[in-house]
């Protein structure tokens, strides 16, 4: 049965957007592993590329959904930084496209939680950039000089249109697929990327970590 809009409950939902059915269902099977979640929770595929983003996330979050929605997005990187590994996770500090670069709720006690869920994984924080198309050899180095650590196509148009529906907490969590010294010949596959996929399943009880610690009364 596919995921769609959690009965609303007392606390605020969690709407996960990835690309990919391949994400989509690592995602989802690893929910029966993750535990309670404290609000409803959507795994929504958006497919590929920032345009087909932000028309999913525009049309989730227009369409009845609690105000306050949090909104992670999630699925496979490029790697930029030398030394990366498929499997890596990336935390979003930013995510970046043209104008001006939109920041994440809560960086650091995801990167905390990824690093109690999955230890023994490099957990990398930083800028992810934007591209509307997979990213190679001399641009992947060019990104990597404006000081951003991994790239993908939809987390910054995600993460964008979300807050242009209203104010609410977003993130951006990516597992790296491809790295510099790892390249892939298609970032739309997992070939040779089985242990980013298993990790992208481990997850999620560090999304519902953080979304719990957002409903805390703040001091």
């Amino acid at each position: 049965m596919a995921d769609g809009p959690g009965t609303p409950g007392p606390a605020a939902p969690l709407l996960i957007a990835c690309a990919l059915g391949i994400e989509q269902f690592a995602l989802r099977s690893g929910r029966s592993r993750a535990g309670a979640a404290s609000g409803p929770v959507t795994v929504l595929r958006t497919g590929m590329g920032p345009r087909a983003a932000e028309t999913a996330v525009a049309r989730a979050l227009g369409q009845g959904r609690a105000p306050g929605t949090a909104v992670l997005a999630s699925g496979f990187c490029a790697g930029l930084v030398p030394g990366m590994h498929p499997g890596d996770l990336v935390v979003a500090d930013e995510t970046r496209e043209s104008g001006d670069p939109t920041i994440c709720t809560g960086p650091g006690l995801l990167a905390e939680a990824l690093a109690r869920v999955v230890p023994g994984r490099a957990v990398h924080t930083g800028p992810l950039t934007g591209s509307d198309h997979v990213v190679r050899g001399h641009e992947r180095a060019g990104l990597r000089a404006t000081g951003a650590i991994a790239v993908d196509m939809e987390s910054a148009a995600t993460l964008r249109t979300a807050l242009r529906s209203g104010p609410r907490p977003v993130a951006a969590v990516r597992v790296v697929v491809d790295a510099p010294e790892h390249e892939l010949v298609r970032i739309g596959t997992i070939r040779g990327g089985i242990s980013a996929f298993r990790v992208l399943r481990a997850i999620l009880p560090a999304f519902y970590e953080w979304h719990r610690s957002l409903l805390l009364p703040r001091r």
